[in-house]
């Protein structure tokens, strides 16, 4: 089993920035990819970013490209989401998940993931 609690969400006006952390315990050793979706009211849940435990390759959905980062610190074994430029469309539930074995599209959907956080609040406003 691997824990996630991500933190890092809130209100924050139209073309400001949050970030977004995510805390890993457990069985770190099974971390394949860390993922970010993002579910909105009424909505599925959708990928955000991802990237890899190991060699730290990064993957990210098109309305995010240019203006979020996604990193993480093995040593603290923590997955950061850097959100600039932020948009009212962004308003979500942002979820951390983890991977065991996901490739290729696998990565971009959440089946492709074993674990979820429980979600953090992010609202833009216009």
């Amino acid at each position: 089993q691997v824990q996630l609690v991500e933190s890092g969400g809130g209100l924050v006006q139209a073309g400001g920035s949050l970030r977004l952390s995510c805390a890993a315990s457990g069985r770190i050793f099974s971390i394949y990819f860390m993922g970010w979706f993002r579910q909105a009211p009424g909505k599925e849940r959708e990928f955000v970013a991802a990237i890899s435990w190991s060699g730290g390759s990064t993957y990210y959905a098109d309305p995010v490209k240019g203006r979020f980062t996604i990193s993480r610190d093995n040593a603290k074994n923590m997955v950061y989401l850097q959100m600039n430029s932020l948009k009212p469309e962004d308003t979500a539930v942002y979820y951390c998940a983890v991977s065991k074995g996901a490739y290729g599209s696998g990565r971009y959907v959440p089946q492709g993931y074993d674990y979820w956080g429980q979600g953090t609040q992010v609202t833009v406003s216009s």
